[in-house]
């Protein structure tokens, strides 16, 4: 019987073989190293602008309360009272969709017995009934009588105006073209210090975009319907924008 021996691959073959497998992956690791773009230089910046506006819009909080031994009778009472109101709002010239109901509850008036041995369970001695509406008003010039009235005819409860404007789009275009200058201004100096020049915008995007009004009046707490008349400060209403800017370095 023949015997056929099965030698394995070697010499000079076989080296050439393991030389190449070795290279390639060497070779693409060389190749993906020169294919990869070098990294621009660049400046990142931040800019904030500011734009300041009167307002021309103000919204208040007006809140009817009213008590009485029974939730029914606290009710009609704060009813009438929130009726009143509403129809001198729209006699203003307070439009439908400028008025808001903001809240609406009654609550039990308790009364707390005390004795000798200890103390016994609260009890219920009366209702208060709060019915408050969100009021936009348009027209700044009627706000201390639009107040005014409403104190009249049964507003014993309120909260802060705040002054804002139904359309901040103007300010806020100002506030974003004077982010971007101070923003360019801030690279301009970078670049001069380190000796180089500001070159072509990569990358710019809007950040932090705040409103910031006027201190808030203090709270109406117990607004007495004797006041005459409201005395009004609308002051400026402040809109400031952010943004970042990514500048290339141009070193020619």
């Amino acid at each position: 019987m023949r015997r056929t021996n099965h030698r394995s691959a070697t010499g000079p073959l076989s080296a050439l073989i393991v030389a190449t497998l070795v290279a390639l992956p060497l070779a693409a690791t060389s190749a993906s190293a020169q294919e990869r773009p070098a990294r621009e230089p660049v400046i990142r910046v931040t800019g904030t602008g500011e734009a300041s506006v009167a307002p021309d819009m103000a919204i208040i909080n007006l809140t009817v309360a009213r008590n009485a031994e029974t939730a029914e009778k606290a009710f009609a009472d704060n009813n009438t009272a929130m009726s009143q109101v509403l129809a001198a709002l729209k006699t203003a010239g307070i439009a439908e969709k400028d008025l808001q109901t903001s809240n609406f509850s009654i609550n039990p008036q308790y009364q707390q017995n005390y004795m000798n041995s200890g103390s016994a369970p609260p009890k219920i001695v009366g209702y208060e009934v709060q019915n408050g509406i969100t009021v936009k008003i348009r027209d700044l010039k009627g706000l201390g009588g639009i107040i005014d009235q409403s104190v009249k005819l049964g507003v014993n409860q309120g909260g802060q105006i705040t002054f804002t404007n139904d359309d901040p789009s103007a300010a806020r275009t100002e506030a974003r073209k004077k982010a971007v200058a101070e923003a360019t201004e801030k690279a301009r100096t970078l670049a001069e210090a380190a000796g180089v020049k500001v070159g072509k915008v990569v990358d710019i995007s809007e950040g932090e975009d705040r409103f910031m009004p006027p201190s808030p009046m203090p709270r109406m707490a117990a607004m007495k319907a004797e006041s005459d008349s409201f005395a009004v400060a609308a002051g400026e209403n402040t809109y400031s924008i952010s943004v970042t800017m990514t500048l290339a370095i141009d070193q020619n």
